[in-house]
């Protein structure tokens, strides 16, 4: 996970904030920053969304590609989660370059000596290697975890033959930019692409040498993704003897433990993880989950009548693109 190096003063100013319900950028411990949500963001996908929180800048793209149901889950279909760091390793580098030569050439112009340039660090060091790997691995095994049952997806819609065919969801994240909740946004990447999400209908002929498969042409002749019980993932971060929801980079180098809630749209908690390497009591964890639930409810609402709107207005909309 990125993270920020902090002064103890700083430490401390963050902390005695929260305390007092006032965080640094003004808002309260239950309050998220705003959100962008712009879907169908990428052209040769089955659907796609664009999140950004704050400075944290998500892409998801979803691809339906016909394969085999699991032997244990013959008359259903199934996700696949892959979630890339690499791009925002490359991104951090670009920018990091692109600003040492800006600051070197303000220098040579003002007649600085070579001992005065700045000298150029690995971008994003937590994203290389092994390290962005493991975040990967760590993100795609927590959706895999809160897409683990049945009520989340409809997945007996995505079957064709029992047994011999089946839709595949292949779910790719990307991490363009981390500015603090990667998890959040993500969730809320991932619920906003299934529902821009189209899968062709298919239509099954019984031939004599066997059976063909025929996919539709007419691209409104396809199959939507029921969403409404998809979770969303809402991070509560221990600061102090408060907790803090949609925590910033620098929040989160003041928190020793933080709690991932996965919730559904009527507050149901489905699924739960504690991370750091701080404690939690039992009494704040109640506390946390009772947030949780609160502002999930909220975030949900607020997430739908955003993928509403834009729904309705068709190809009237203006589309950005992730590199608007």
């Amino acid at each position: 996970m990125a993270s920020v190096v902090l002064s103890e003063a700083e430490k401390v100013y963050i902390m005695h904030g929260v305390q007092e319900d006032l965080r640094v950028d003004g808002r309260g411990c239950e309050d998220y920053r705003c959100i962008e949500v712009e879907t169908d963001v990428v052209s040769n996908t089955s659907g796609s969304a664009r999140v950004k929180l704050g400075h944290t800048d998500i892409l998801v793209g979803v691809k339906a590609e016909m394969g085999t149901p699991k032997l244990d889950r013959p008359n259903e279909g199934y996700l696949e989660f892959f979630v890339d760091c690499c791009a925002l390793l490359a991104l951090s580098a670009f920018l990091k370059r692109t600003v040492l030569d800006i600051c070197c050439r303000k220098l040579d112009a003002k007649g600085y000596p070579d001992s005065h340039r700045i000298s150029s660090a690995n971008a994003t060091p937590e994203f290389e290697g092994r390290g962005g790997e493991e975040l990967g691995t760590e993100i795609a095994n927590t959706l895999y975890r809160i897409f683990n049952n049945e009520s989340s997806i409809d997945l007996k819609l995505l079957c064709i033959n029992p047994r011999e065919h089946c839709w595949v969801l292949y779910v790719d994240v990307l991490l363009l930019e981390c500015g603090g909740n990667l998890f959040d946004a993500i969730s809320v990447a991932v619920k906003a692409a299934l529902f821009n999400t189209r899968i062709p209908k298919v239509r099954v002929l019984e031939e004599e040498g066997g059976r063909e498969i025929e996919l539709s042409d007419d691209p409104f002749d396809c199959i939507r993704i029921n969403v409404e019980n998809v979770p969303c993932i809402v991070t509560l971060s221990k600061i102090g003897y408060r907790h803090v929801v949609d925590a910033t980079l620098q929040e989160e180098a003041c928190s020793l433990a933080s709690l991932l809630i996965s919730v559904t749209s009527r507050g149901t908690l489905t699924c739960m993880k504690k991370v750091g390497r701080g404690s939690l009591d039992p009494e704040s964890i109640f506390e946390m989950m009772e947030t949780g639930k609160r502002v999930g409810k909220l975030l949900h609402s607020s997430l739908q009548t955003v993928l509403d709107e834009e729904e309705n207005l068709g190809t009237t909309h203006k589309k950005v693109g992730f590199l608007g």
